[in-house]
């Protein structure tokens, strides 16, 4: 009941135009509560496979540490579990105008306007991409294991991510709440960066807690490589916005856009080289690259270095950090951007 009124009030506020994508959303979000049950409760079925009550033991002493210790909030989050028989519970897709970095908006009743769309079906997503393309945009299609709804509703553990080695699951399970204690309409990239700087603190105390040497290594060894892909793709974005803003035509800018892109690609390739072969980011070259994949990376790193400024000014305290974060949140938009490039400049 709770989720059909959210959904018709949607509808009123968002027009007719929207209402078969809120539709498949409110599909999307019943299908999970059909599906999910308390983990205490499958943790007391004898017949539930082992592995399984292994994982759903170690959500929860994450789940309890993130409240403790981490200040995030202590409410019903994941403390269910629902198995939806796919890789991923939703698919989002990014647009970008073919000369542009900035992503195209969707703007949503209760979440603001974001630069993503979320479908629970692939198929749905990839239509709503080839619209865009038909229409000039650079589009990108990418499963999200997880999402928050930012409190709206008490999330569940997914099948999509519940197998993940115990140091990526409370990063992830540590991410999603911290949208729960700050979220600002209309800023994407203020509200991933925020929470990707929660994850990264997050994570590197749950380590020092309950990790092992090889845990610890291991985070440090990929945080490197996430690094290093950040830099790869800032580098590339800046080389691009330097091409859009020049005076060159469409068909000059093309073919630089072109070549800037090709360089990423054996850029990554010899960066994969030097990391011995990891592949974590092959499933994003897989696609052809455009401006809307720059994007889909750009909204969850472009602020981390302001918001990880402002945890050092708060000594690694996180619930001043969190007071500190709050106040930003309550500015008026150029005003919080303005404090936010004092901080470190955008990425």
């Amino acid at each position: 009941m709770r989720l059909w009124c959210t959904v018709l009030l949607s509808l009123m506020l968002g027009g007719c135009a929207n209402i078969g994508y809120y539709l498949q959303a409110a599909g999307g979000q019943l299908e999970i509560w059909q599906r999910e049950a308390p983990i205490e409760r499958l943790l007391a079925d004898p017949a539930i496979d082992e592995k399984l009550r292994g994982q759903l033991q170690r959500v929860l002493r994450i789940r309890d540490y993130a409240s403790r210790e981490l200040g995030l909030p202590d409410n019903r989050s994941y403390r269910s579990y629902a198995d939806l028989a796919r890789p991923f519970v939703v698919w989002n897709v990014f647009a970008a105008p073919e000369f542009s970095l900035e992503p195209k908006q969707w703007c949503f009743a209760f979440a603001g306007c974001v630069g993503y769309r979320g479908y629970f079906s692939e198929a749905d997503a990839r239509a709503e991409a080839a619209r865009l393309a038909a229409e000039g945009y650079d589009v990108h299609v990418g499963g999200v294991p997880a999402y928050s709804t930012i409190g709206w509703f008490a999330d569940p553990v997914l099948n999509t991510f519940i197998h993940y080695p115990e140091p990526e699951l409370a990063r992830l399970l540590i991410h999603e709440l911290a949208h729960q204690v700050v979220y600002v309409k209309d800023d994407s990239v203020f509200n991933e960066s925020f929470a990707t700087v929660v994850e990264q603190a997050g994570i590197e105390r749950w380590l020092a807690a309950h990790g092992s040497a090889v845990d610890r290594e291991r985070y440090r060894q990929v945080q490197r490589f996430r690094t290093d892909f950040r830099v790869l793709v800032t580098n590339a974005r800046a080389e691009l916005a330097q091409v859009y803003a020049g005076a060159g035509s469409a068909a000059e800018k093309r073919q630089q856009k072109n070549a800037a892109l090709a360089a990423l690609r054996r850029a990554y390739e010899a960066q994969r080289s030097d990391w011995g072969g990891f592949a974590g980011f092959d499933r994003w070259f897989a696609q052809p690259l455009g401006n809307a994949h720059l994007a889909s990376v750009a909204i969850y790193t472009q602020r981390v270095p302001a918001f990880e400024a402002l945890l050092r000014q708060h000594g690694g305290d996180l619930p001043r950090f969190y007071a500190a974060v709050r106040e930003l949140a309550a500015l008026p938009v150029a005003e919080r951007r303005r404090r936010l490039d004092a901080l470190a400049p955008l990425l």
